[in-house]
């Protein structure tokens, strides 16, 4: 029988300013573990993503990350802490009960690359 583990699966995730990009997630508390030709690897524990230096319009405009936390409190707590959405020109939503019954929030990417309805939902 064939091994079909996966081990992982990251996502691409588009910045106009690569470098302003890079500091907002070290901000929040991702770990950049190398960075080459315009590609750098964050990870948070075991969620992981590559940071690209490069924003195709098109296909940015409604590209959206899902952090799925075990305390959502906590994590808003932290944004709230490092002054985020003072230090950077981010979006930040409350925290809301959604009828799917999960507590979130939604953050914008500082360097726009997102799109007006782009965003990461932090949930638990």
């Amino acid at each position: 029988m064939a091994n079909l583990h996966v081990t992982e699966i990251k996502a691409f995730i588009p910045a106009k300013d690569f470098e302003l990009s890079k500091q907002f997630y070290q901000d929040l508390g991702f770990t950049m573990a190398s960075e080459g030709d315009g590609i750098a690897y964050f990870h948070f524990e075991h969620a992981s993503f590559l940071l690209q230096d490069y924003c195709a319009e098109n296909l940015a405009e409604n590209f959206m990350m899902h952090l799925l936390v075990d305390d959502v409190d906590a994590w808003w707590n932290a944004i709230q802490e490092k002054d985020i959405a003072r230090k950077y020109p981010v979006k930040l939503w409350p925290i809301e009960l959604q009828v799917w019954k999960m507590r979130d929030f939604c953050i914008t990417d500082p360097s726009g690359c997102f799109g007006e309805s782009g965003r990461m939902w932090i949930e638990t």
